[in-house]
């Protein structure tokens, strides 16, 4: 029981062969096969549950969020999740996705943050009772679950958590050991996945344009992957992830919390920033 797996993996739609258009189909090659390969060691890993951490949910001034509905439903049209290249005349594809919440699970993960003297609240859409609301699942909750464990028969069981971005650095890692404490005390097998892309201005076309920042985020991100040192994101400045228009920095502290008591073991399976912004994808296992 506990946590049995953890993965850092992209969310942009070039990940997902079913949205790909014919030019773009050898586009992002080595994500799909990182994500195929991520999608293998989740199924090995066999969670019931998996926390997904998300910079694309709702955000909450002051406090981190945690969705509370029953369930999550989501739809991604071919050319979202931020493509270079979309052209609504030639006829979307799309992907569903619907995937029960683990809602005991979730009270558990909102009780524990607030313990630990992380603001979270619950929220909800739609239904006037969350056990039986459906909330709208964003694309960095979608596009991981398509790989791990949304498609089954009976798919896995989620829990959405969306970081806080003017919380201190500290206090994300503090929010992932939180996390831990009640993974771990938790009757079923558990994933977390920190979604991530990385920096976003790597192309002057782009929507967020050219900074030289982007570039050595992700250099600097892919080499603390590499040799497992997620405790050296604590000493990035600030400034510096901003210019590199980056949405990975705060699910990372949060998973640096979780897994840094007892050293998992970090493999980086793929990385490659194809269009404007970077997309890695790694799996954790116990060392």
């Amino acid at each position: 029981m506990g946590l049995v797996f953890a993965a850092i993996a992209p969310h942009g739609g070039l990940a997902v062969e079913e949205l790909v258009s014919a030019e773009d189909r050898d586009v992002a090659l080595a994500t799909r096969r990182g994500f195929e390969e991520l999608g293998r060691r989740f199924d090995a890993a066999a969670p019931e549950s998996v926390v997904v951490l998300t910079p694309h949910g709702i955000h909450v001034e002051g406090a981190m969020a945690v969705v509370t509905s029953g369930k999550l439903v989501g739809e991604l049209k071919e050319g979202g999740a931020r493509q270079m290249r979309f052209d609504p005349s030639s006829g979307q594809r799309s992907i569903t996705l619907t995937v029960p919440t683990d809602r005991d699970l979730m009270q558990r993960c909102l009780d524990a943050l607030n313990r630990a003297g992380v603001r979270a609240v619950g929220i909800s859409y739609g239904g006037n009772d969350p056990a039986t609301a459906s909330f709208p699942m964003d694309w960095a909750v979608l596009i991981p679950l398509w790989f791990m464990g949304g498609r089954r028969d009976r798919p896995v069981s989620a829990v959405s958590i969306s970081p806080a971005r003017d919380m201190s650095f500290e206090t994300h890692v503090r929010a992932g050991e939180s996390l831990r404490d009640v993974i771990d005390a938790y009757p079923k097998r558990v994933a977390l996945i920190a979604s991530c892309d990385h920096g976003h201005a790597h192309d002057e076309n782009g929507p967020y344009g050219y900074h030289p920042a982007a570039r050595r985020f992700d250099s600097r991100v892919v080499d603390i992957v590499r040799k497992n040192e997620l405790e050296k994101l604590l000493a990035f400045d600030a400034g510096f992830v901003a210019d590199a228009k980056a949405d990975s920095f705060w699910q990372m502290l949060m998973l640096h919390g979780a897994l840094r008591r007892d050293g998992w073991r970090a493999e980086l399976l793929s990385y490659e920033a194809p269009t404007y912004f970077g997309m890695l994808c790694a799996s954790y296992v116990p060392a």
